[in-house]
């Protein structure tokens, strides 16, 4: 199993819900894995930049590059790029 950790952050906070509205639509994208898109509830004492969490869970690799293949995707990633600041992307085997 692949999993899939992306973290955002968003230039202007005022953009926050477009962001995460548009990186919710990756939860419609149909396959044999599990992705949940959540805004960061901020509650950790130290660090608290990230707005927005992508976390999924794909069978192999070759599941991982379906989803990221998906025109849902390509969508949501042309529409939150301009509004993002960072992204930071993890895949570790679990």
């Amino acid at each position: 199993m692949i999993r899939h950790i992306v973290f955002f952050t968003v230039k202007k906070s005022e953009d926050v819900d477009t962001v995460y509205t548009a990186l919710k639509t990756l939860e419609t994208i149909e396959g044999n894995w599990t992705l949940t898109v959540r805004k960061n509830e901020k509650i950790d004492q130290v660090g608290n930049d990230i707005d927005i969490v992508v976390y999924g869970e794909f069978p192999d690799e070759e599941a991982l590059a379906r989803y990221k293949s998906d025109p849902v995707y390509h969508l949501s990633t042309k529409t939150v790029r301009p509004m993002r600041d960072k992204r930071y992307a993890a895949d570790v085997e679990g």
